[in-house]
């Protein structure tokens, strides 16, 4: 992971870090349907890089869940979208192991929740992390026009 002062700044689409960040969500994703007694093999040899990553937040999974099912009640794990549950996985990491602002990481995941999940993805995202990394359990709200289009989930 980068330094604590590249991930700072507001990351947007074309970034290096919001890259970073989809490309370990897609891994986080691609974990889920894994047995917990199955290896993460890595298909692409760039992922390589990413292995440690891999290992570290496999062991702080059962954490990080629980943190998800204590603020998220209405919805246990197992009926959480995918996606989302890749995405708060990682962010409430880095939020864990980085110095990024709340706004940052939270922002980061509404993005990415608009890119690659569902059209209820970013409002669910947004409140869930909202409650956890916001200490008055305020988090940034979500303006209608910044849903994602049905085209562009179309297109992947």
């Amino acid at each position: 992971m980068q330094d604590a002062e590249d991930t700072n700044s507001i990351v947007s689409r074309g970034d290096s870090r919001h890259e970073e960040r989809v490309k370990l969500m897609q891994l986080i994703f691609a974990h889920t349907f894994l047995d917990e007694d199955d290896q993460f093999v890595m298909v692409d040899s760039d992922d390589e890089q990413y292995a440690d990553f891999l290992v570290e937040i496999k062991k702080e999974l059962p954490e990080i869940d629980q943190i998800l099912a204590i603020q998220a009640p209405e919805r246990p794990l197992t009926e959480i979208n995918k996606v989302d549950l890749a995405i708060m996985r990682l962010i409430l990491f880095e939020a864990k192991h980085q110095q990024t602002p709340p706004k940052v990481l939270v922002d980061e995941a509404v993005e990415i929740a608009k890119e690659y999940g569902t059209e209820s993805s970013p409002k669910f995202v947004n409140g869930v992390l909202g409650k956890i990394l916001f200490t008055d359990g305020t988090a940034p709200q979500i303006e209608e026009n910044d849903a994602p289009k049905k085209d562009d989930h179309e297109s992947r």
